[in-house]
C-alpha cells in the first residue's frame, strides 16, 4: 500500500498545489462534473400548465380531435343538403297543387287524386327535411361546448339520420348514409369520448 496513493484514505493528503486540489470533496464522492441540487434522484416529469393535459388525461384534449372536427364538417354538409331537400320538396309540391288548379286537369279525378295524394307526401319531406336542417346545424354549433349527454345525442343522430336515409334510396340519401355512420363513429371513438367529457373551467 503506497502513501501517495490518492485513493488510500490511509495514506497522507496532497499537498496543496498538487494533485487534488483543496476545497474539493474527498473520497467516495463523484469527481468531474461539479454536484447540481438533487444529485443522484431522477428528475420528476414537467408538470402541465392548469388546465391542460393530454386526451383521456386528468386536463382532457386542449385541442378538438381531428375526428371530433371531421363530424361537426359533416353536420354542416348535411344541413346543406337538407336545405337543397327543404327547396326541392316544397317547391314540387306547390307545382303539383298549381297544376292541380289548372282547366284542363280540373275535371280528371284520377289526376287530381294523385296530386292530392303526391303533394301531402312532399309537404311531408319538406317538413323533415326543414326540421333535420335545424336539428344538424344545432349539432353543429354545440360540438364546440357539448358534454357527455351531447356525446350520446349525437350518436343516437347518426344513427336515426342513417335509417332515414335508407328510404327513398336515393344519391342524396346514399350520402346521407355515410354521413350520419361517420358522424357516429367519430363520436364514438375514444378521442371523441375525452373532447366531450372534459372539465369545463
Amino acid at each position: 500500500m503506497s502513501f501517495g496513493d490518492p485513493n488510500n484514505p490511509y495514506g497522507q493528503q496532497p499537498q496543496s498545489g498538487s494533485g487534488q486540489p483543496q476545497g474539493q470533496p474527498g473520497y467516495g464522492y463523484p469527481q468531474g462534473q461539479p454536484q447540481q441540487p438533487g444529485y443522484g434522484y431522477p428528475q420528476a416529469p414537467p408538470v402541465q400548465p392548469y388546465g391542460g393535459g393530454f386526451p383521456g388525461g386528468p386536463g382532457g384534449p386542449l385541442e378538438m380531435p381531428g375526428g371530433v372536427k371531421a363530424a361537426r364538417v359533416m353536420l354542416w354538409v348535411i344541413s346543406g343538403l337538407c336545405l337543397i331537400g327543404t327547396f326541392i320538396f316544397f317547391g314540387s309540391a306547390a307545382s303539383l297543387n298549381a297544376a292541380k288548379d289548372s282547366s284542363t286537369l280540373q275535371n280528371d279525378s284520377q289526376f287530381q287524386d294523385l296530386v292530392d295524394g303526391s303533394s301531402g307526401f312532399l309537404y311531408g319531406l319538406g317538413t323533415l327535411a326543414l326540421v333535420w336542417l335545424v336539428l344538424s346545424a344545432f349539432l353543429a354549433i354545440k360540438v364546440k361546448t357539448g358534454g357527455s349527454g351531447f356525446r350520446t345525442a349525437l350518436i343516437v343522430y347518426g344513427i336515426v339520420t342513417a335509417l332515414i336515409a335508407v328510404y327513398p334510396f336515393t344519391v342524396f340519401g346514399i350520402v346521407h348514409l355515410v354521413l350520419a355512420i361517420l358522424i357516429a363513429v367519430f363520436a364514438g371513438k375514444s378521442d371523441g369520448a375525452a373532447w366531450f367529457s372534459r372539465p369545463r373551467y
